[in-house]
């Protein structure tokens, strides 16, 4: 069926929300345009492409493109078609294309930046309108592209906020995990988890700050943790990082839940990786931060504690384990995940080797806890297609949360406010004249 504005927004419910928007591929096909054609996208780390000609393939709701290092050093986002016949100019992944791409197809070749550089047999041209300056003959760019602190980002909207107004608070713990590096700045290292998921890409967002379902269903997790920590007569850090999914309720309530304007957010930390006083690791960490930036800031830096942060429309950062975990859209039943991991420059490497112990247990295709959000993620999926209900329930203490500057707090950490706010931004962009 087509949609109005008017159909659109009847969707979306204070406390609840129609099971179609995560079953119709016709409001999956809008979302493509009007969530990830308007808003900001991670599209990877500036780091993935350190040298001149060096290219990373992603999408941008279910657009191709290539994020590129030009000769001039800077980092372009590029529709990964030539303009010829529109064939992909690369395959799928990453490399280094030297100082200009050249189409599989017919050799037309493109400077770094996208403009054209040359086509074969350039007499065939003679007495056509082919004019090699015009951008219809050459790679088209991504309508914006900025970066902040390497995390590069585009917009498929010349229109709109620019960057920084579109992340608003949330933009601090991209500071915060930079912050953690002694000079500031970090870097995507290795490669990439990848993990496909059998279900809207919604039901992922919704379920980085739901604090309910942790311990149901990471139950055998946290229970096979709490029997081996009883084994070894202790709890290393391994186990006590699954063993906080089998937390109470209790535990949970106390937690604050941030929600900010466009669907923004961030939970407060659940683990505390170590004390500076107790642990080793956190204190050489400690040590280097503090001989950078002084006592004070360095135990600000690593006072900040929070668990996953939200970016709508691009993914989850995890500040203390040094992660971004990036969402793409791929159908309206179908959705990748990638996990980055970084290195923290000028950290003991026991950081950058503690953060990949937390994605290999936690976030990994083959760790012990993602496979079980798969699998209800994949139960959503289906028994929303069922003729069980139509609608959603987004109720738990609605109507409670505290007005902040720029969002929302929620008084309660097991409240459904993040849902809430997601579907607000959801109706924003949907609606947006």
């Amino acid at each position: 069926m087509s949609y109005s504005n008017e159909d659109l927004a009847a969707l979306v419910r204070e406390d609840s929300v129609h099971k179609s928007v995560y079953t119709d591929p016709e409001i999956f096909r809008l979302e493509m345009e009007r969530i990830y054609g308007r808003a900001w996208i991670y599209v990877g780390h500036d780091s993935q492409v350190p040298n001149p000609g060096d290219y990373h393939t992603t999408s941008l709701g279910g657009q191709e493109v290539i994020m590129v290092r030009g000769s001039d050093k800077k980092v372009y986002v590029l529709y990964n078609r030539c303009p010829h016949k529109g064939a992909k100019v690369v395959a799928e992944g990453c490399g280094n294309t030297g100082k200009f791409f050249r189409c599989p197809y017919h050799a037309w070749t493109f400077k770094l930046d996208g403009q054209h550089l040359a086509a074969p047999m350039k007499n065939g041209f003679e007495g056509t309108c082919f004019d090699p300056k015009h951008p219809d003959f050459s790679m088209r760019r991504v309508a914006r592209v900025e970066s902040y602190r390497g995390f590069v980002f585009a917009n498929q909207s010349a229109e709109g906020p620019d960057l920084g107004e579109f992340l608003g608070h949330v933009i601090t713990s991209i500071d915060n995990m930079c912050d953690r590096s002694p000079v500031g700045e970090v870097e995507v290292v290795g490669g990439t988890f990848k993990v496909w998921q059998p279900s809207n890409w919604k039901v992922f967002y919704e379920n980085l700050h739901d604090t309910m379902h942790a311990n149901v269903t990471h139950e055998s997790s946290y229970v096979a943790a709490r029997e081996q920590a009883q084994d070894y007569g202790s709890m290393p850090l391994e186990l006590h990082i699954m063993d906080g999914n089998g937390e109470p309720y209790g535990f949970w309530e106390k937690l604050d839940l941030y929600a900010f304007e466009n669907g923004h957010g961030y939970m407060e930390g659940i683990f505390n990786p170590g004390a500076i006083e107790t642990d080793p690791v956190s204190k050489a960490h400690f040590e280097t931060l503090k001989d950078a930036y002084g006592e004070e800031k360095a135990l600000g830096i690593l006072g900040q504690n929070r668990h996953n942060t939200i970016i709508y429309g691009s993914g989850s950062p995890h500040t203390v384990f040094q992660q971004f975990r990036v969402i793409r859209p791929v159908a309206v039943d179908r959705t990748h995940v990638e996990i980055q991991l970084f290195r923290l420059k000028g950290a003991p490497d026991e950081i950058y080797k503690r953060g990949l112990m937390y994605a290999n247990l936690i976030n990994s295709p083959s760790s012990n806890v993602m496979p079980d959000d798969i699998e209800v993620y994949g139960r959503c999926q289906e028994g929303n297609l069922t003729r069980g209900g139509d609608w959603i329930s987004m109720h738990r203490y609605n109507g409670t949360d505290k007005p902040i500057e720029g969002g929302m707090v929620a008084t309660n950490g097991t409240s459904e406010l993040p849902m809430r706010n997601q579907f607000r931004a959801w109706k924003k962009f949907m609606t947006m004249a």
